[in-house]
């Protein structure tokens, strides 16, 4: 369960469960504290949300580098790109809204993991690649009480 001030709403974690050591692609959730540090969203699909985090949308080109052996090593970067990514702009509904968390991202140590996101779950709360998911409707309503200096618990 994620617990977000008064509100509590069911979530989906890494398939790996969580725990204080992650590695690039073992699909376990990272255990520690995390700012919320920007939001994508698919402008086709939803409206901007509502959040005093810096808002950005996500393009058909949007991607984010999970290379440990690129420079971009957890960051965004633009399609194509020759090192191993991922797609923002997805088929699925997952990363119609993402927020980016400050895991290994400031300071990426290489193969510590990536892209480690909040963000939309899939139907039946599957499990994820290591990240936290949770219901549109439940995001929205957190969303709009997050600003700068929000973090969020992984334990």
């Amino acid at each position: 369960m994620l617990v977000a001030g008064g509100l509590t709403v069911p979530c989906a974690l890494g398939r790996g469960g969580i725990a204080t050591r992650k590695r690039e692609g073992d699909g376990v959730t990272p255990a520690g504290r995390f700012a919320l540090l920007s939001v994508f969203f698919r402008p086709d699909r939803l409206r901007r949300p509502v959040t005093l985090l810096p808002v950005a949308p996500i393009r058909p080109d949007s991607g984010w580098c999970d290379d440990p052996a690129d420079r971009r090593y957890n960051r965004p970067v633009r399609l194509p790109y020759p090192a191993s990514h991922e797609e923002l702009w997805r088929r699925d509904h997952l990363y119609d809204l993402v927020v980016v968390l400050d895991y290994n991202f400031l300071h990426p140590r290489r193969g510590a993991g990536s892209a480690i996101f909040f963000h939309l779950a899939a139907p039946g709360f599957r499990p994820t690649a290591g990240c936290v998911a949770v219901t549109e409707q439940a995001m929205q309503r957190i969303l709009a009480h997050c600003g700068p200096g929000t973090g969020m618990d992984i334990r």
